[in-house]
């Protein structure tokens, strides 16, 4: 597919891990470079890049001291290093200390700095998985080595086998499963299942145990059984009703109800104290701190990762064919979302997914040049039209589906760009998020699907991404540059 560089961004390359570098305590008037020029030199003769430089440390003094995301920029307003605080100012303001200039994984880069921005998150958490999608999305020259494919580890139950299994996985499966998380240690998470195993006894292993099977019966447990943190189904020792309750015990657990168990292991741990087992009550204490580090995660709903799916893709596809009435199944949908920038710029975003997945380099952003202000109805106008004028003059194919985020207005709009161009548009519609209605043209009454519907949370997954690729760079998007020449 063609691309202008002057219109579009493609989506950049995936990356997951995390700055480590530690939290720096510094004043509110942090002690940076020297604003005065050398002796021997005039302030006409500064390079303009310390004088970005200075600008970027006094804009760090009002930085809030909350959890955050800090994005810096070259002269040309391009990111270049993205981090992660627990404290915004106090962080991004270490950068500007003179020992950042010694500092080997900094030295070599910071006097490129001419702009720093930051973005809130309501927890040290938040703020750890949103550096990580930032820079899965942006690729930014200092991040270089975080360039790699991991995600956060979830803790995964399979829900449709008669002996549930409970793993740890960077890679969850599409259905059939109830996840938690994501977590921002997968040390953490590995060291807490283990204490969980040790109470509810379920197992982790990767065999296809059947209830009815008698073969189990002959099977040999592994050592799990025998030092009792497994009930051994594979050798038919517990029932498949029972160890599905001790499942749902751990599923309580999971969702909150974790206080009772942890101060059960408090106990035990000052009695072992008392009885002088230290050994025993430094283990257990090393227990509760693990289960207290399980908190450490994001809220699945707002930091679940396009790579993760709760759906059947194929499902989804064959429910919007039959929908949709088309004469054949879907493979190629792209979703449009409108975003504004603190109301001065507008922007849009459109993705792209094939066979009911995300296809990231078909991703764009495009940067509304006609529209003055806030008006969705002419921005969708504007970039449906350029979109599809681009893909008509290149005789490129045409998606079979195109989603508009919105009710009739925004798909009114859209149909009113392809009219204007004189182009046929592919299978058309709009997704209304408050009633989660479908709209397409020509009909009045919308469609309303079962909240279930595989075709509805399709559609849901393409109308959500296209809505996080446009809202999630709302401050690093506000220099032109960033669009390209």
């Amino acid at each position: 597919m063609a691309s202008d560089s002057s219109d579009e961004i493609d989506e950049m390359g995936e990356v997951d891990e995390l700055d480590q570098w530690p939290e720096i305590e510094v004043d509110d008037q942090p002690s940076v470079i020297s604003d005065e020029p050398p002796a021997d030199q005039t302030p006409a003769e500064v390079p303009e890049e310390l004088f970005g430089f200075r600008r970027s440390a006094e804009k760090v003094k009002s930085f809030p001291h909350t959890p955050g995301v800090y994005l810096m920029k070259n002269a040309s307003g391009v990111v270049i290093y993205i981090g992660k605080a627990k404290d915004l100012r106090n962080r991004a303001g270490s950068y500007f200390l003179k020992a950042a200039q010694l500092e080997e994984r900094t030295a070599s880069w910071i006097h490129e700095i001419c702009d720093i921005d930051y973005m809130e998150c309501e927890s040290e958490v938040d703020a750890l998985l949103a550096e990580s999608r930032l820079i899965k999305d942006i690729q930014p020259k200092y991040n270089k080595d975080l360039k790699d494919d991991k995600t956060f580890p979830y803790l995964q139950i399979s829900t449709r086998e008669d002996f549930p299994r409970i793993e740890v996985t960077r890679q969850p499966e599409s259905s059939g499963v109830k996840l938690y998380g994501p977590f921002t240690s997968a040390g953490a998470l590995r060291g807490a299942v283990q204490v969980l195993q040790r109470i509810f006894k379920f197992r982790t292993c990767s065999l296809d145990i059947e209830e009815a099977d008698e073969r189990w019966r002959w099977f040999r447990p592994c050592l799990l059984a025998s030092i009792a943190q497994c009930s051994a189904p594979c050798n038919q020792r517990i029932g498949k009703e029972e160890y599905k309750q001790d499942i749902k015990r751990l599923q309580t657990f999971l969702e909150g109800g974790k206080r009772k168990l942890i101060k059960e292991i408090q106990d035990e741990m000052k009695q072992a104290a008392k009885d002088l087992k230290f050994e025993k009550a430094a283990r257990l204490r090393d227990e509760i701190q693990m289960l207290e580090r399980l908190d450490e995660r994001g809220h699945l709903d707002t930091h679940v990762q396009p790579e993760v799916f709760y759906i059947d893709p194929k499902k989804g596809l064959a429910g919007l064919q039959k929908v949709l009435k088309l004469k054949s199944t879907p493979r190629v949908i792209e979703g449009v979302d409108i975003a504004h920038l603190g109301g001065t710029e507008t922007v849009a975003s459109l993705v792209q997914f094939i066979d009911g997945l995300p296809f990231k380099p078909g991703y764009r952003r495009y940067k509304i040049r006609d529209v003055k202000g806030i008006d969705d109805f002419r921005s969708i106008h504007e970039v449906v039209a350029r979109r599809f004028r681009r893909l008509s003059d290149d005789m490129q194919t045409f998606p079979d589906i195109l989603l508009i985020d919105g009710g009739k207005g925004q798909l009114s709009a859209a149909l009113a760009a392809f009219r204007d161009q004189g182009i046929d548009p592919p299978t058309l519609l709009s997704l209304a998020k408050q009633e989660e209605e479908i709209f397409l043209p020509g009909q009045s009454e919308s469609i309303k699907l079962s909240r279930h519907a595989f075709a509805l949370r399709l559609l849901q997954y393409v109308r959500d991404e296209a809505h996080r690729f446009a809202q999630h760079y709302h401050h690093i998007l506000r220099s032109k540059n960033q669009f390209g020449p």
